[in-house]
């Protein structure tokens, strides 16, 4: 019986192989930042092949990054390419200790996952980005534009600066600030929605807003729902407003915690990032106030409940349904008045879900943290 003999190796890559690497690449030289056209020659623009097909582990056991216990049993495989300018591809084979196999997979990886995600975009998936800042414990938050991008993906901004609502140089916390900011953000919202403006084009919205809760209730309230509109959290633990598809589902509840003696009087508290205690309500919400609740189900008040895009909707739902509940109780208010303690994109929904002429005025307090309880701030919803 003969010996089997060991697998011949050839240097040409499967025309299959090249061929896919190049759809992969866009065509592109995948070194990090690099991204030159390689079908086109840069000075006579005739089209011309300049991409080279290099090996991240070498095509020989002697050759750059070719001594490893990873070597791949098929040398051409699609995932040990990259393709590369002549320039880049002298680069790492000369420098093989500095641009090693995990530093070049990751380049490949970064630059190929961003051909597919460019090239699966549509017209239809452009979105208008609004942002709202304002100051939160004295800071205003920015909002990097690579972290927008990852957001709002599949769809993709039509202009990454975006339609701003900058309340930042807004000074104090009184009325006057409130006044001021609404107004701003009034103004603001007639202009994005002129027929002139981006919006008119993309007819979606992506909203990414940050700032006291009553400034975020009345920028939902003056929000048009003619044209829909996709509302962004930013979490604390990874730093970046992309929604998370993984954890356990936000469950809520929505109870009387307490009955009062004049029907006409209701609160409702939103207990969602923390606990808005009894003793915290301002003296004029008093015994005849009937008290209502949403809550967490099954769980305790914390800041970083709302993870997945899903816990948005869902409070949505139980908004509306409580709001048409203590309708259906108490018959036609002529104000609700609302304790939140809740994440921005919720307090954004507070007054998105308003329907004017169908729901009351509400009354939105804040919590002081100088007086240790909820103040005044604003009414939102006015007929």
């Amino acid at each position: 019986m003969n010996k089997l003999s060991p697998i011949k190796r050839v240097r040409k890559i499967p025309e299959l192989t090249r061929l896919t690497l190049f759809v992969r690449a866009g065509g592109r030289c995948e070194f990090d930042g690099h991204n030159k056209y390689l079908l086109e020659h840069p000075l006579t623009l005739t089209e011309i092949n300049l991409g080279e097909a290099a090996h991240i582990v070498a095509f020989k056991e002697g050759g750059p990054r070719g001594e490893t216990d990873q070597r791949p049993i098929d040398i051409h495989n699609i995932d040990n390419l990259m393709l590369l300018c002549l320039d880049c591809h002298k680069l790492i084979d000369d420098h093989p200790d500095q641009y090693t196999v995990a530093v070049l997979k990751e380049y490949k990886k970064k630059h190929e996952d961003r051909i597919h995600y460019i090239t699966g975009l549509s017209k239809d998936l452009k979105t208008t980005i609004v942002q709202l800042k304002a100051k939160v414990n004295d800071q205003a938050v920015d909002i990097p534009v690579a972290h927008v991008i990852e957001a709002v993906a599949p769809r993709y901004p039509s202009d990454t600066h975006g339609f701003v609502i900058d309340l930042t140089g807004i000074q104090g916390n009184d009325d006057s600030y409130y006044k001021t900011a609404m107004q701003t953000i009034k103004t603001r919202l007639d202009s994005l929605y002129s027929p002139s403006m981006d919006v008119d084009q993309t007819r979606h919205i992506s909203l990414f807003a940050m700032g006291p809760i009553p400034t975020l209730a009345y920028l939902g309230s003056r929000m048009s729902n003619k044209i829909p509109v996709d509302f962004y959290q930013r979490h604390r633990d990874s730093k970046n407003w992309i929604w998370k598809r993984q954890g356990a589902p936000a469950e809520y509840d929505f109870q009387l915690i307490r009955s009062g003696i004049d029907t006409k009087s209701v609160a409702l508290l939103i207990s969602l990032s923390g606990k808005v205690h009894l003793e915290h309500l301002p003296e004029m919400v008093d015994e005849k106030f009937y008290l209502y609740e949403i809550s967490l189900k099954d769980r305790q008040p914390n800041p970083d409940f709302l993870k997945q895009r899903e816990d948005l909707q869902r409070f949505e739902t139980i908004y509306r349904l409580s709001l048409a509940q203590i309708m259906s109780t108490h018959g036609k208010l002529d104000s609700l008045h609302i304790f939140p303690a809740v994440p921005a994109p919720i307090a954004v929904v507070c007054g998105y879900e308003l329907l004017p002429k169908v729901y009351p005025t509400i009354v939105v307090h804040d919590y002081d943290k100088s007086v240790g309880g909820f103040t005044y701030s604003i009414r939102i919803n006015e007929p």
